[in-house]
């Protein structure tokens, strides 16, 4: 199974969303990294056959995203995850069952089973607006994998969930990519460390990178830097340095700046990060978020 970008672009007005990226994705877990506006949304959504692109092409195993044998082997969940609060979930999974073309009775096997995959047995009869964000979190994998898709496309699936939640969720996407190409589109950069096997990231509409955590950090590697300061040189570096951790130890201030050449004699060389490196390409854009 392959899902298949050839040289796809999208243009609104003056901005170029996404610029002639092209990729080939098997089954396993893709982390999409980048800031707010780095054109991943738009990526997603053409992936997902809502935004038609204006050049380039997308196939999965050669089925055109255009097709309707293409869209049949989709799962979505939008940044926005719709639902009806007065449904419960049963009926709501039901409901979206039937918008798939899935028999009733065999809906609700699937319903069932799904409800306990993701954690919400013995919520079947409860009404979506009496459920926490994490839940409807998880009935909307739930309804993502009612066609049993070979792709699975995530934007933003774990934001405004408390720390035991996205764990939860972080697990249970993990587990998805076994079996299926699963694209999880997220700025939180813990999301995609813990659980993608690829990391792409995104900027300007261009994949700057891709591969392995390991192998994409090396971007800043040599860049990474420690030091202890008084409070004068601190703020000092920190006006000129992108600052990836600051806090006081024994009356001086410990710093940890992204530089491309040694920022201070005390500068100590660091391993790098994946955080490291969303602060090296993405600074300007987190600082205006």
């Amino acid at each position: 199974m392959q899902l298949k970008m050839d040289r796809v672009s999208k243009q609104y007005k003056n901005k170029i969303a996404v610029d002639r990226i092209s990729m080939e994705l098997s089954p396993g877990v893709y982390g999409l990294l980048g800031a707010n506006g780095a054109g991943k949304t738009t990526l997603m959504r053409m992936l997902c056959g809502i935004l038609d692109p204006d050049a380039g092409e997308i196939t999965l195993d050669g089925i055109s995203v255009k097709e309707e044998e293409y869209r049949d082997k989709l799962g979505y969940l939008p940044q926005e995850f719709g639902c009806y609060p007065e449904f419960t979930a049963l009926d709501f999974l039901v409901y979206i069952a039937a918008l798939k073309g899935i028999p009733k009775a065999q809906a609700k096997r699937k319903a069932r089973k799904l409800l306990s995959y993701v954690g919400l047995e013995g919520q079947e009869k409860k009404k979506v607006r009496t459920f926490s964000g994490g839940m409807r979190q998880r009935l909307g994998i739930a309804q993502v994998l009612l066609n049993e898709p070979s792709v699975i496309i995530l934007d933003e699936p774990t934001a405004g969930l408390d720390p035991k939640e996205r764990v939860r969720f972080r697990n249970m996407i993990a587990k998805l990519g076994s079996e299926a190409i699963v694209l999880l589109s997220t700025h939180i950069v813990s999301d995609v460390e813990y659980i993608a096997d690829t990391i792409l990231v995104m900027k300007d509409g261009k994949m700057i990178h891709s591969g392995r955590r390991e192998e994409i950090i090396e971007a800043v590697s040599g860049k990474v830097w420690e030091c202890e300061l008084n409070q004068e040189e601190a703020a000092r570096l920190t006006e000129k340095y992108n600052v990836a951790n600051v806090h006081e130890e024994h009356g001086k201030c410990c710093l940890r700046l992204i530089a491309e050449e040694k920022p201070h004699e005390t500068a100590q060389a660091k391993e790098p990060t994946l955080e490291d490196l969303y602060l090296y390409y993405f600074s300007e854009e987190t600082e205006g978020m």
